[in-house]
Formats: C-alpha cells, structure tokens, sequence
C-alpha cells in the first residue's frame, strides 16, 4: 500500500512539474526570452488574432504526446547548462546565436513533419474557400508534394531570418 501511494505521489508531482514547465510563465522566467523572442512573439497572429486562440511556446516547441514530449525535455534540460553559463543571456549574445537555435528548431519541425503545428492546423480543417488565392495554391502544391508547414512558414511567430536558412547548420 506505502508503495501504491508513494508511486501516486510520485506520478501527481512528475505531471505537475511537467504541466508547470509548459506554461507561457515558466518559458518567459528566463529573461533570455523574455527580452528576446517574447517580445517578438507578441507582435505576431500566434498571440493576438480575429478569433481569439493564443498559441504559446509550448504549443510550438513541445510535443503534445507523452513520448515526445518527454524526450523533448530531456533535450531541454541541456538548455540549463547554456542557461548556467550565460551563453545567451544578454540580447547581443543571443542574437550571435540566433540563427544556430533558429536551424536547429528548423530542423526538428522538417524531420517530425511540423507536428507541433499539426496540433492546432491540419490539411482537413483548412478552408481554402477564406484563403487568398496565392495561399490557396502553395497548400494545394505542398499537400501534393510533400512539403510541411515549416518549408515555407519559417519566422512566422519570431524574428523572420529565414533567408539564412542553412539546413547542414542544424548538424552543428
């Protein structure tokens, strides 16, 4: 019985922690972020819209199945050494680094077939009659071809650097 209460705490406390760790307060604590993509986030469709649906960090960086997500957090945990030694934590410094992260996230969106978007968008549930004609076609050529939202919606929540997109970057 100890043991059967024990693992029940131990599950409450792990899915508190893990719930904890996917709220808009806890990834803006470091001002790492809040002074750098927060703010770039702020001015874009994920945060402020017509139909009211904020996206926040999590939604975008974390998947939602247990699984993934786990695995996603362990790769996290290795942010704490950066965060430790400081390695982006003035703007300038984060800046140098921009577009080292920005590949690597990149990368990851391409090789899960931009999963994180998928939680809230799908093929299925888009309305091509409410989509400009330009929009409309591109997703009809992705759809055909294969592509993901990441191939051409890079920079859509931060700062716009895709132009420096190198995929062989991400490897580094």
């Amino acid at each position: 019985m100890v043991f059967f209460v024990t693992g029940i705490i131990f599950w409450g406390g792990f899915n508190t922690v893990m719930e904890a760790t996917n709220s808009l307060e806890f990834c803006i604590s470091c001002h790492e972020m809040e002074d750098t993509v927060y703010k770039e986030y702020t001015e874009t469709v994920h945060y402020s819209n017509r139909s009211g649906v904020r996206a926040i960090c999590s939604d975008c960086h974390v998947p939602k199945d247990w699984v993934h997500k786990i695995v996603r957090k362990v790769q996290a945990s290795g942010e704490i050494y950066h965060k430790i030694m400081g390695t982006v934590s003035t703007p300038e410094k984060f800046e140098a680094r921009r577009l080292h992260l920005a590949n690597r996230v990149w990368a990851t969106m391409k090789a899960t077939d931009s999963r994180e978007c998928r939680n809230c968008h799908s093929w299925e549930a888009m309305s091509s009659d409410a989509q400009k004609s330009t929009a409309k076609r591109r997703h009809r050529k992705a759809l055909k071809t294969g592509e993901t939202c990441i191939d051409c919606h890079k920079g859509i929540a931060h700062k716009d650097i895709s132009k420096f997109y190198d995929p062989d970057a991400a490897q580094e």
